[in-house]
C-alpha cells in the first residue's frame, strides 16, 4: 500500500476539484471535502427564509396535546436544515466562549497529528498489534481526555444538547404550521 495515496495530511487534497479550507482539512476515511461539501449545500438549499423562522406572529399556544404533537413532528420536518444550523452555531459559541476547550482541542489534533507521524515513519506496534486509524484517534483522545476534563468538555456537551433542545423544543412547539393542509397527520386531543 502506498503511503502516499494513505496519508491524509498530503497536499493532494489540494487537487480536489471545488476544494476550498474544507478539502485540504484532515478527514477520515470515506469522508472526502466533497462528501462534506455536498453535504452543506444540501443543507443551505433546504433551508426555510429566517424571516418566516422567527417571524412572532408566527407563535401561538397549541390548544390542545394532539396539536403540539403535530406541531412539533411538522416543524422539525419543515424547518430541519435551520435547526442543523441552530445546532452547529451552539456548538461553535461553546468553543469560542471557552478558551480552555480551544486549548484542549488544539491539544487533541496535536496528538493526533503527532501520533500520524510516528505512524508515517514506521508503524506504530502496540503489544504486537499495529494501530489502525481507529485506535490513534482513541490514543489521541487518551493523552487530551485530561485537558478535555480541565476544561469542562462534558459540561459543554450537555450545554450544548441542552440549549438545543430547549431552542429548537420551543420553536418546533410554539411555532404555527405553515400549510394549511393540516388533515395530514390527524391526532385525536388527550
Amino acid at each position: 500500500m502506498d503511503a502516499k495515496v494513505s496519508d491524509p495530511f498530503s497536499s493532494e487534497a489540494e487537487q480536489l476539484p471545488g476544494a476550498g479550507i474544507v478539502g485540504r482539512l484532515w478527514l477520515p476515511k470515506g469522508l472526502s471535502g466533497n462528501v462534506i461539501k455536498d453535504w452543506v449545500d444540501r443543507r443551505r438549499k433546504s433551508i426555510r427564509p429566517w424571516a418566516g423562522f422567527v417571524d412572532q406572529r408566527k407563535f401561538s399556544k397549541p390548544r390542545n396535546f394532539g396539536e403540539l404533537c403535530q406541531r412539533v413532528v411538522r416543524n422539525l420536518d419543515t424547518y430541519h436544515s435551520n435547526y442543523t444550523f441552530i445546532f452547529m452555531a451552539l456548538i461553535l459559541y461553546c468553543i469560542i466562549s471557552s478558551p480552555m476547550l480551544l486549548i484542549a482541542l488544539g491539544v487533541f489534533a496535536g496528538a493526533f497529528y503527532i501520533i500520524h507521524l510516528k505512524t508515517l515513519e514506521k508503524k506504530l506496534v502496540v503489544f504486537g498489534r499495529e494501530l489502525t486509524q481507529g485506535h490513534q484517534l482513541g490514543l489521541a483522545g487518551g493523552v487530551s481526555f485530561p485537558v478535555f476534563w480541565l476544561a469542562g468538555a462534558g459540561s459543554a456537551v450537555f450545554w450544548v444538547l441542552g440549549a438545543t433542545l430547549a431552542v429548537i423544543g420551543s420553536h418546533a412547539a410554539f411555532h404555527e404550521l405553515e400549510s394549511p393542509d393540516v388533515d395530514e397527520l390527524l391526532m385525536e386531543p388527550v
